[in-house]
């Protein structure tokens, strides 16, 4: 029996709706659907709909298995046109996961400009902060940024970016500009990202490492609005360049403690993806993209 009819079917049987309509759409009777269907089904030992009379309901294994059906069918079909030659533009879906401020500010640009080049392509696209289970929920693709954990993801390398810790003239003018860590601790505060450590970390050249506790206050699991609070002149806040990149530049913000490096400074980011023997062309050509679009020195960087 072959395994692309079955998965073709059964994506088929879904997409109709019924069993019934997807036979009339196949022009095959309606107990040989039925029947490769329990056959399928007996051959993975799951259960891949839930059948009664009048509807049919995904099981989550039949969820999991019809989104690996179409990757599967996709790929074989860009694979077929790629041995044969053709001229033909890229196609199918790619469902990505992106951080929410990095994607609304940079990703969602750069992700229409691609779509223009590869017009068949179809992304659905999820702006979450929340850290997806790419396999289990069905994603070709997440951009993460930060230190990786992930041992069963691959990892490509796109671009960059540099934690910085800045201030409003305003508030510094207020406040005073700190000459050393330890000048923080001279009557500062902070603007606070959620579920990150508490304490500002320093290093100078190879010297020691210098920790400052500030209060907080504010606390926000959002860098734009915690970034338009520094504006606002709240308070400091240690933030990436691709956040507060713009307003460093027009002079809103100002860079604190210059000489001195933030610890973990430098951040990656990084396109994740599931760790199989074989990425489609598109999700391929889509890594690709974001890699010549931000580069190594991307448009953010501040020095």
């Amino acid at each position: 029996m072959n395994k692309f009819e079955d998965m073709q079917i059964f994506i088929r049987i879904v997409d109709a709706g019924s069993i019934t309509r997807a036979a009339s759409q196949l022009n095959t009777a309606k107990s040989a659907i039925s029947k490769r269907l329990s056959t399928l089904e007996q051959k993975l030992g799951l259960t891949l709909l839930n059948r009664t009379t009048r509807s049919q309901i995904l099981t989550e294994n039949g969820r999991l298995y019809y989104q690996q059906c179409q990757r599967i069918l996709d790929d074989v079909n860009e694979m077929e046109s790629s041995i044969q030659n053709k001229l033909c533009a890229l196609s199918g879906n790619i469902k990505i996961s992106v951080p929410l401020s990095f994607g609304l500010l940079h990703l969602g640009t750069a992700i229409n400009k691609f779509n223009e080049i590869h017009q068949a392509i179809q992304l659905e696209i999820d702006f979450n902060d929340r850290k997806v289970d790419i396999i289990n929920e069905g994603y070709d693709l997440a951009i993460r940024i930060g230190q990786l954990q992930d041992s069963n993801l691959m990892a490509t390398k796109i671009t960059s970016s540099q934690i910085m810790l800045v201030a409003s003239p305003h508030y510094l003018g207020k406040h005073g500009m700190p000459k050393t860590p330890s000048d923080l601790q001279n009557n500062h505060v902070k603007l606070h990202y959620s579920n990150t450590p508490g304490g500002l970390m320093f290093k100078k050249n190879n010297q020691k490492t210098i920790s400052v506790n500030l209060p907080n206050i504010m606390v926000s699991n959002n860098g734009d609005f915690l970034c338009q609070a520094a504006v606002d002149g709240k308070g400091l806040i240690k933030t990436p360049d691709f956040i507060c990149y713009k307003y460093v530049r027009s002079g809103q913000l100002v860079a604190v403690l210059q000489d001195y490096s933030p610890v973990e400074n430098s951040l990656g980011v990084y396109a994740i993806y599931p760790q199989t023997k074989h990425l489609s062309r598109r999700v391929r050509m889509l890594i690709n993209f974001f890699k010549q679009y931000f580069g190594e020195q991307p448009y953010w960087q501040i020095n």
